[in-house]
């Protein structure tokens, strides 16, 4: 229980012929991570993600890494959009809208999502590298994507400029973290309501 309400959490199983993911997430919680998917770098990325969102997250993907990475870092998308989703049920009394700028190193990262449960991506990061490790950096936007869909969200993910990579990649995932952390956040004032004039935040949820 947190200030007399109940922590919101889901657990999502996705099984396909190409992937095999289980995601537990809880909303109200410290950012404790336990990640596993075979990629290195996305682990590391992931980490990074729900530490500033202060969510604990469990995930454990087998994918078909022989084929490529694609599977598994987009089904991991729409696991944890799913699982986000979940916990979040009616969606009633949260702040719906979060942003963030994060400054990481030489790099700027500019975040904004709104919960609306309409998916919209709009993702704006020049790469120029190909590979981080041996993570395929040109499927981060397959992630981000899927995230959307499943999540019912609007996410804009901009790098406003960087020199590394790294950087760049690293500021875009920890901003999501932040701007998560502020949509869920419950608003007291809200009551038993949703932010919206339509009387519901409408869409896939998870779906």
């Amino acid at each position: 229980m947190i200030d007399g309400r109940q922590k919101r959490s889901a657990i999502v199983l996705r099984e396909t012929k190409e992937t095999s993911i289980n995601t537990e997430i809880t909303l109200d919680a410290g950012g404790k991570t336990q990640i596993e998917t075979g990629i290195p770098f996305f682990d590391h990325m992931l980490e990074q993600t729900f530490r500033h969102a202060l969510f604990d997250i469990k995930l454990k993907a087998k994918g078909d890494l022989e084929i490529d990475q694609h599977h598994t870092i987009e089904d991991c998308g729409y696991t944890i959009g799913q699982a986000i989703a979940k916990a979040l049920g009616e969606r009633v009394a949260i702040a719906r809208y979060g942003s963030a700028l994060i400054p990481m190193d030489e790099s700027l990262a500019q975040v904004a999502v709104d919960l609306s449960g309409r998916p919209a991506l709009h993702f704006q990061m020049p790469f120029t590298a190909e590979k981080i490790g041996n993570c395929d950096v040109s499927l981060f936007r397959e992630f981000f994507n899927a995230l959307s869909l499943a999540l019912g969200a609007a996410i804009h993910l901009t790098s406003l400029h960087g020199e590394n990579d790294h950087h760049r990649i690293e500021g875009i995932f920890k901003g999501l973290g932040h701007a998560l952390r502020a949509a869920v956040k419950i608003d007291e004032k809200l009551q038993h309501t949703v932010l919206s004039t339509k009387g519901c935040l409408s869409g896939i949820y998870g779906k």
